[in-house]
């Protein structure tokens, strides 16, 4: 059922995960205030996602409890991580959130009180979109192949293909009236997804 949105919006799609700020990333030629600008912002809206994980959790049925824990588990040590990359870079991670990054956030607090079947597919795509985007480029140059192999190593895209089961699970016996509304908030994350990669250029600060 979800790969039907992929081909659906597949235009869509592409510009969520093939970006200039990616592909500058793989050639080494993205600017350094450019990529501190998405990591900063990136770290402040991985904690409100933790936050909307946290509500996917709880509108989740028991069975698919295991791997929205993993989920939360791997959250904790990636908050950790980008503290460490920003100790690393001298950057303040008290910052401002910008107007890409306020939006997104906001949106993940309206999903967290969505149907269970609209969480878990935003869930899925902002999670794919992350996958993709940064395995799409190919092999990263130093320093960012390790970035990209936080979200492109086998393990991560081992579980996204389980979101991907367990949204399609939901789909299963979602109302007709909720199928909508998963595809639409599908779009809005593609929607985002591209301007949050875009930010690092317009927005740079």
């Amino acid at each position: 059922m979800l790969k039907r949105l992929l081909q659906k919006h597949d235009r869509l799609w592409n510009d969520a995960t093939r970006h200039p700020f990616l592909e500058g990333c793989q050639a080494g030629t993205i600017r350094p205030e450019q990529f501190n600008t998405w990591l900063t912002q990136d770290y402040l809206f991985v904690v409100e996602f933790t936050r909307f994980l946290a509500n996917v959790l709880a509108a989740a049925p028991v069975a698919h409890f295991d791997v929205l824990l993993g989920g939360l588990v791997a959250i904790k040590e990636e908050l950790n991580w980008f503290r460490e990359k920003a100790r690393e870079r001298g950057l303040n991670l008290e910052a401002e959130k910008q107007a890409t990054c306020e939006e997104y956030t906001q949106y993940l607090a309206s999903w967290g009180v969505k149907p269970y079947p609209v969480q878990a597919t935003a869930l899925w795509a902002i999670e794919l979109a992350y996958n993709q985007g940064w395995q799409l480029p190919g092999q990263m140059t130093a320093p960012y192949d390790e970035f990209a192999d936080r979200w492109g190593n086998p393990g991560f895209t081992e579980y996204v293909k389980c979101l991907e089961r367990q949204a399609n699970e939901s789909w299963q016996t979602a109302s007709e009236g909720v199928q909508p509304q998963a595809e639409a908030v599908f779009c809005e994350v593609a929607r985002l997804e591209r301007d949050f990669w875009q930010m690092a250029f317009s927005e740079t600060g």
